[in-house]
């Protein structure tokens, strides 16, 4: 099946179908996926795509619900392709679905912003289901990466009842200075200036009765010493 837009099909009165668009440079498997998604019964596809060189032009046009995702493209590859919609359509889920198990592609998709990543020896009923799963507001893994991803992400240290001292903002700069953020760098996440910044842990000090990062660090998270 060549790359294609192909036209919106009459849906359900009383339903809208899940509008699909699938990047995957693999033409076999780019047709196997098109059939599934055009046969299946509640789903319409609106795009087949070998890369994602054009992906912020197609689903600007196209407006999906759900984009079906390859890493290893040609071109502008799946991570990309990823990041762009995450920029440009923060309402569209991206779903990867990928040969690759390696925790480095897990975390770096999983950071980009998916909404899920199945494997690609996923059966196909399943990889309806997970389309399904990500409109109602679900996260679909193939059980192998939900570990994976378990695994990535580190055991929060426990809090002390001091932290609750604190105001919500005040919490976030705390948590910010945890994560080894410099008073600059929480000023620019947070979009405040770095007048406010120090105005935060400047009081943060005084609820925590302490005098210095390191003290209100080690008095909120006692497990976290440094």
């Amino acid at each position: 099946m060549p790359n294609s837009t192909f036209t919106h099909n009459q849906h359900n009165a009383l339903t809208m179908p899940i509008t699909v668009i699938i990047y995957e440079d693999n033409t076999f498997l780019r047709d196997s996926l098109s059939s599934l998604i055009i046969n299946a019964e509640g789903f319409e596809l609106c795009g087949a795509y070998e890369n994602c060189n054009e992906v912020e032009a197609q689903v600007s046009v196209l407006k999906p619900d759900v984009a079906l995702m390859d890493i290893e493209m040609a071109g502008v590859n799946g991570i990309e392709g990823l990041k762009i919609i995450r920029k440009n359509f923060p309402e569209v889920n991206v779903l990867m679905l990928t040969v690759f198990e390696d925790n480095d592609r897990v975390f770096e998709a999983i950071c980009a912003g998916a909404t899920g990543y199945l494997l690609k020896k996923t059966p196909p009923i399943k990889i309806l289901d997970a389309i399904r799963d990500v409109v109602d507001g679900g996260a679909p893994m193939t059980s192998s990466i939900a570990r994976k991803v378990l695994q990535l992400f580190p055991r929060q240290p426990a809090r002390s009842e001091e932290i609750d001292k604190l105001t919500h903002r005040e919490q976030q700069v705390l948590q910010l200075l945890v994560n080894g953020y410099s008073y600059k760098m929480i000023a620019a996440e947070l979009k405040v200036t770095l007048e406010t910044v120090r105005t935060y842990i400047k009081r943060m000090y005084e609820k925590l009765r302490v005098h210095s990062v390191t003290e209100a660090i080690n008095k909120a998270f006692p497990d976290r010493k440094i």
